[in-house]
């Protein structure tokens, strides 16, 4: 099944009460936005706000790191989410940090959830109804869950690194993964993970914000010499993006990918892991 759905069957559905909608607008370090404001200022209607930043885990300097499970249902409960429903999630790019939260629901037990093809940016662009009152949710009572198939950690990835099990694609720009540009993060070293593969996310959207095809992906994907009949994890910067890689693939019917939850952030921070250069 396609992981994204349209405007036009999420339109079709926004009165049904087992379709749910999450609005997991997100923004890069720096940037003079804030997902929770634009929320306010305009947002389908019905929709929740899930803040990446918030429903994390507060005991590490990572940042928006998985929460524990018990963490996670607490606040996924206080949403009103349930996981009877379908879980439609958009940000307000098109698509950029929605993947994130469809990861990490999925990651949390959630199974029916999808990514809104385009966002709240087609949305808009095809006059859609947005509101400004602040969605009032029906708290709901979540048993924990968690899937470790679809998150990796900082032992893991060094394990695979070291014995080949699986291709590590970094969802970075070319400029990053080379390390010739700066991250956008202090104190991080620049370069990738040695045999790491570069697929920067932007190529794989439209400028309509929505996902390129299948056909489109495919070709992306091999061109930046990724098999895509072999085990992969994807990596990026902080975990945004490279769940954003994990959903293109699953457009590819690879739903079995999972995320290094740390990825450069955790790795290019550290004095114990190797760091390479160029392409």
């Amino acid at each position: 099944m396609d992981p994204l759905v349209s405007t036009a069957w999420l339109a079709e559905r926004l009165a049904d009460p087992d379709v749910q909608v999450v609005d997991a607008t997100w923004y890069m370090p720096g940037e003079p936005r804030s997902g929770r404001e634009d929320h306010a200022a305009g947002h389908i209607p019905g929709a929740v706000f899930f803040d990446i930043d918030e429903i994390s885990d507060h005991g590490t300097d990572l940042p928006h790191m998985l929460p524990t499970p018990e963490a996670f249902a607490a606040a996924a409960g206080a949403l009103g989410l349930r996981r009877d429903a379908t879980v439609v999630v958009y940000d307000g790019q098109g698509i950029f940090s929605a993947p994130r939260v469809w990861w990490t629901l999925r990651t949390m037990g959630f199974p029916k959830v999808v990514v809104l093809d385009g966002g709240l940016k087609k949305w808009r662009a095809e006059g859609r109804p947005v509101e400004t009152a602040e969605t009032q949710a029906t708290p709901t009572r979540l048993e924990p869950a968690f899937d470790p198939a679809r998150v990796r950690d900082l032992d893991a990835v060094r394990g695979l690194l070291d014995g080949g099990a699986a291709q590590l694609v970094d969802a970075r720009a070319g400029p990053r993964f080379r390390g010739e540009a700066p991250e956008p993060r202090a104190g991080l070293r620049s370069g990738h993970m040695p045999g790491a593969c570069n697929v920067p996310w932007g190529p794989l959207v439209n400028a309509d914000g929505t996902l390129k095809s299948a056909a489109e992906l495919r070709e992306t994907f091999e061109a930046g010499g990724v098999d895509l009949t072999g085990p992969i994890v994807t990596t990026c910067g902080s975990g945004v993006s490279a769940a954003l890689l994990a959903l293109a693939l699953a457009r590819l019917g690879r739903d079995d990918v999972p995320v290094y939850d740390g990825s450069w952030t955790e790795w290019g921070g550290r004095a114990d892991t190797e760091v390479v250069t160029g392409a």
